[in-house]
């Protein structure tokens, strides 16, 4: 009976973070809007498993890591960073290409792109790694059970791909995909501009 309440504070919280606005859900979104459903689905099924990816090694012990490694921990936010701002780049670049409604073109993007990507764009940012070690001290007893190094990152994968999964279907309906056609420039840019912020802060740490 701990242990369910455990795993449920834990997931309460794991779901807060995957509901926090970021690089994964703006990246879901656009996919689910100006290609496809599936693809925004795609994609929200890489960002679940870069969330069990980031899941799996925080209970390993990451967090200990990269504070005793600083260096590490500097090189991949800079690498993260810069892989933001190249996305920011390329979807304001391409901001004013418009998309015909009937060709929402899955020729654009495959759905393994689609995937790859979003889990990318996941572990781009390993502030996530340091806030689920925060999270799993705080929550988890002392002595570990054996079976948590197994659904801990299970879990991850389901909240985070489960929620992007709904931002994938609730943006990839005919209403929300006609307002971004008509829109697009609009929108691709104020997507480009939150990644470029969200990228410059990951670089040099900003609050």
């Amino acid at each position: 009976m701990e242990s369910f309440w455990i795993l449920g504070s834990i997931a309460a919280a794991l779901l807060l973070g995957a509901m926090s606005p970021g690089p994964t859900s703006i990246y879901v979104a656009k996919n689910s809007i100006a290609i496809s459903r599936k693809h925004g689905l795609f994609t929200a099924l890489g960002t679940g498993l870069g969330a069990a990816i980031f899941g799996l090694l925080a209970v390993l012990g990451l967090q200990a890591f990269l504070l005793a490694v600083p260096s590490a921990y500097l090189a991949l936010k800079i690498c993260g960073g810069l892989y933001l701002l190249w996305m920011a780049f390329k979807i304001i670049k391409h901001a004013k290409e418009p998309i015909e409604a009937g060709d929402a073109s899955s020729s654009q993007m495959s759905l393994r792109r689609a995937f790859t990507t979003g889990l990318i764009t996941q572990l781009s940012n390993p502030k996530i790694a340091i806030v689920l070690a925060s999270i799993f001290t705080a929550l988890l007893p002392k002595e570990i059970p054996t079976y948590f190094y197994f659904v801990l990152p299970v879990l991850c994968f389901f909240i985070d791909a489960g929620w992007c999964s709904l931002v994938a279907v609730a943006l990839s309906a005919e209403k929300p995909r006609k307002v971004y056609l008509k829109f697009k420039a609009g929108f691709d840019r104020a997507a480009g501009a939150v990644m470029t912020v969200l990228g410059l802060k990951l670089i040099f740490g900003m609050k």
